[in-house]
């Protein structure tokens, strides 16, 4: 079992920039890729893959927020942090991570980012 928390949401403007952090715990060692997605209440359940980081190394972003989010993060400790830059009102949506092993993809509870105009 992992299990993953996410932090760092809230409401913003737009414009401004917000750090979300997720942290692991339990059977780590397992994770092989983790990632960031994010949903909007409301609309549908589907939820939006933001970027991805395997290995520590292998990093990609979604062409919705190439250029304004980045993500970093440390490999051994199974963490991963989301840069948001130059936020906009449709950022807002809950934002979810995600880290996986071979047979099972673990989901924290989510951070909600709420950006005003």
């Amino acid at each position: 079992q992992v299990q993953v928390v996410e932090s760092g949401g809230g409401l913003v403007q737009a414009g401004e920039s917000l750090r979300l952090s997720c942290k692991t715990s339990g059977d780590i060692s397992s994770v092989y890729i983790m990632g960031w997605y994010r949903q909007v209440p409301g609309v549908g359940t589907q939820r939006e893959l933001l970027a991805t980081m395997s290995g520590g190394v292998n990093i990609h972003y979604a062409d919705s927020i190439k250029g304004r989010f980045t993500i970093s993060g440390d490999n051994v400790k199974k963490t991963l942090d989301l840069q948001m830059n130059s936020l906009k009102p449709e950022d807002t949506a809950v934002y979810y991570c995600n880290g996986r092993n071979l047979a099972v993809a673990y989901w924290g509870q989510g951070t909600q980012v709420v950006v005003s105009t």
